[in-house]
């Protein structure tokens, strides 16, 4: 992918994200099957369905803060990506799995270093520093783990997941690319 949408464009390729860790030809469904839906059964819903940052979403959902962890990152050229999950602080469930790609030139100097750090959740970054944001949820995906998310998740292969792709547009940009799933409840 050569780059992000479109402002006004609020598709995000979901095989360019899953790529990114999983290549073709066997590698998506180390990670699951994803079949496009047009909704989510609830809890999922409230989960998935909005156009806010899922830090900020599961942490109200589940009434704890999350940590990342960073299972694998790639830097080429502008382009960083990694394969995360949210974990909650207190009870340390994984709460949620996620591939983000972003256009470090599109971040300031201080939000870009702070991503790269690993140590704080990416909404939360984006928070804490005042980027001015737009999430837009952009497609909702019924997912049946492959043995990599189920490993990651703490499931059973073929358990059945629901997550999104969103974009995140900063300060008026399109800088940021998701898939976000999320664990049942």
């Amino acid at each position: 992918m050569n780059g992000i949408a479109s402002s006004g464009d609020s598709r995000v390729d979901i095989n360019q994200l899953l790529n990114e860790f999983y290549p073709p030809p066997q590698g998506h469904s180390l990670l699951g099957e994803f079949e496009s839906v047009e909704s989510v059964p609830s809890p999922s819903d409230c989960l998935l369905d909005h156009h806010e940052h899922m830090t900020v979403t599961v942490e109200s959902h589940f009434g704890q803060k999350v940590n990342v962890h960073v299972h694998r990152c790639k830097r080429e050229g502008d382009w960083y990506s990694r394969e995360i999950t949210l974990i909650t602080q207190q009870s340390e469930r994984t709460v949620q799995y996620g591939i983000v790609r972003l256009d470090t030139t599109k971040l300031a100097a201080d939000v870009w270093q702070k991503i790269e750090s690993q140590d704080v959740p990416l909404g939360r970054v984006l928070i804490e520093h005042d980027v001015l944001r737009e999430v837009q949820m952009c497609e909702l995906w019924k997912v049946t783990a492959g043995p990599s998310l189920a490993e990651l998740m703490h499931m059973q292969l073929n358990d059945e997941l629901y997550g999104r792709t969103a974009l995140i547009y900063c300060d008026g940009v399109p800088a940021i690319e998701l898939l976000e799933i999320v664990v049942p409840d």
